[in-house]
């Protein structure tokens, strides 16, 4: 399992969204950034922050592979200053409680 962190201008998003679809990743989680970096000072005496995206997905190793090589190879960012990044991060371990549904009764149930 791998996490997938994406850092994006918020310009970007729709294309991202695209090239997620296109790869078959229907469910990630997005989050507005304020992102800070060095430029040209503005003139209220600092630099303006980046509206940024950050986008995150758990997927298969062989999903995140495919999706850092499209962001490697794209093209099509508004910035060519500020490309989309990409990191894939190894998930040692995840868990999650059994919710309590229905199915869930059947299946403790269901256990020895």
């Amino acid at each position: 399992m791998k996490l997938v962190i994406l850092s994006l201008l918020e310009d970007d998003i729709e294309m991202l969204r695209a090239l997620l679809k296109e790869h078959g990743v229907v469910a990630y989680s997005e989050l507005p950034v304020e992102g800070h970096g060095a430029g040209t000072t503005g003139w209220y005496g600092e630099i303006a922050p980046y509206r940024s995206r950050m986008v995150l997905s758990f997927m298969p190793a062989a999903p995140a592979e495919a999706l850092l090589e499209a962001v490697a190879a794209c093209s099509e960012c508004r910035d060519s200053s500020h490309p989309v990044r990409a990191w894939m991060v190894d998930v040692e371990r995840a868990v999650a409680p059994l919710i309590h549904t229905q199915d869930s009764k059947q299946l403790k149930e269901q256990r020895p």
